[in-house]
């Protein structure tokens, strides 16, 4: 056994060697989006889970699977800048392009271009740094007021229309679509609420953290019925076991049941830390089977590795002030934790803490099940506060 054949790959949405406990979700996302083509009735779908759960990986899938059936897509990863409808611009306009070189709904493909040429132009004055050179005059009138809501929905219209003239559905994919402000994700679902009732063959399928139900609902009332929401959890025994297991055997090698119920267990069914665990105790065992005293040799390289690039690169991107709330809450526990108890660890009044716990969810780095309280968007983020500030000194 050498690192050269290790099979496991942890990584920001790189594909696992085995993507186990997940056919039946990407099984009711196809059957969703062939309905869409077929101009049947489905609902845009948003997979809401902790970082870690393998959001992205399952909407790479997606992303591939759709262009494998032969349906158009458009996939972007939403930042905390904003500007979504410029990075939909964008795809839009690939996606446009290539419909309108097709012999069927070239037409309407290409008049498609144009209102997008318009509704750039409209964009264009919020978004001073959006550049997109489109080689066509803009429809005049349509999705060109400025009024993003107004101007998204007459798109969706000209493109629904395209996609349908070509026999195919539009399948609209778009990552970390928690940083989606509110106005914008106001707009897109209006937009995609229109498209449905006029049965155009768009679909949305997007991932976010699980504070995006309330966000969605607070930028349209209709939310709970426009999206079908499917939480991303950890994995269950058993597919947490296949994620190991599959991939060791597969190399011709294997692994004893007490080494995989230990993994399993440490792992807690979070795939990325599957994934972490398999590469280093892949790493440090000599030969076939694997068995727990390898698992043993391996933790202390889990931790490290999980600590440099995991929770590291989240905890830099923080400020002093935050690090300390969210010290404050690894002491208390994994969470959730109510703001007053936060408050009291710090011996501060909740008041205060409130702009601090904003811009920790606005990072995405907590969230709120419910009124008053905060859970970490990590998992075992707790854990590794504890190690990286032991002390006391957090407590300020």
């Amino acid at each position: 056994m050498t690192p050269l054949d290790n099979p496991f790959a942890p990584g920001a949405g790189t594909p696992p060697p085995e993507l186990a406990g997940r056919d039946a979700l990407l099984e009711s996302i196809r059957i969703a989006a062939e309905r869409t083509r077929r101009l049947l009735a489905a609902r845009s779908v948003l997979l809401l889970g902790l970082r870690g759960v393998g959001k992205t990986v399952l909407l790479d899938r997606v992303h591939d699977e759709a262009q494998g059936a032969g349906l158009a897509t458009v996939m972007i990863e939403a930042t905390d800048r904003g500007a979504l409808p410029a990075l939909l611009a964008a795809e839009l306009h690939r996606t446009l392009l290539r419909l309108s070189r097709q012999q069927h709904g070239r037409d309407l493909a290409s008049r498609a271009l144009r209102v997008l040429a318009g509704f750039t132009s409209a964009i264009r004055v919020k978004y001073g740094d959006f550049e997109l050179g489109i080689d066509v005059p803009g429809e005049p009138g349509v999705a060109d007021s400025g009024d993003l809501e107004l101007d998204l929905v007459a798109l969706f219209g000209e493109v629904g229309a395209a996609a349908s003239g070509s026999g195919t559905a539009l399948i609209i994919i778009v990552d970390e679509m928690q940083y989606v402000p509110k106005a914008e994700l106001a707009a897109l679902s209006a937009a995609l609420h229109r498209a449905a009732q006029r049965r155009l063959p768009i679909l949305l399928v997007a991932a976010g953290l699980p504070q995006l139900r309330a966000q969605a609902a607070e930028a349209k009332t209709y939310a709970e019925r426009l999206f079908e929401f499917r939480e991303i959890g950890p994995l269950d025994p058993g597919a947490s076991g296949d994620a190991i297991a599959k991939p060791v055997r597969a190399r011709g090698a294997d692994i004893t049941p007490d080494a995989l119920r230990v993994i399993v267990e440490e792992a807690g069914g979070y795939p990325y830390f599957l994934q972490e665990w398999g590469k280093n105790v892949w790493d440090v065992a000599e030969c076939s089977p694997i068995d727990a005293t390898d698992v043993a040799r391996a933790s202390a390289e889990v931790t490290t590795s999980l600590d440099a690039g995991f929770f590291r690169a989240r905890f830099d991107r923080l400020t002093l002030a935050q690090k300390r709330y969210l010290r404050a809450m690894a002491e208390l526990g994994s969470g959730p934790h109510r703001s007053g108890e936060i408050a009291r660890m710090l011996g501060r009044k909740v008041s205060a803490l409130g702009p601090t716990r904003a811009q920790l969810i606005a990072k995405g780095m907590v969230w709120s099940a419910a009124h008053g309280d905060t859970d970490f968007t990590v998992p075992a983020f707790d854990r590794f506060m504890r190690r990286i500030m032991p002390g006391g000194e957090w407590r300020g």
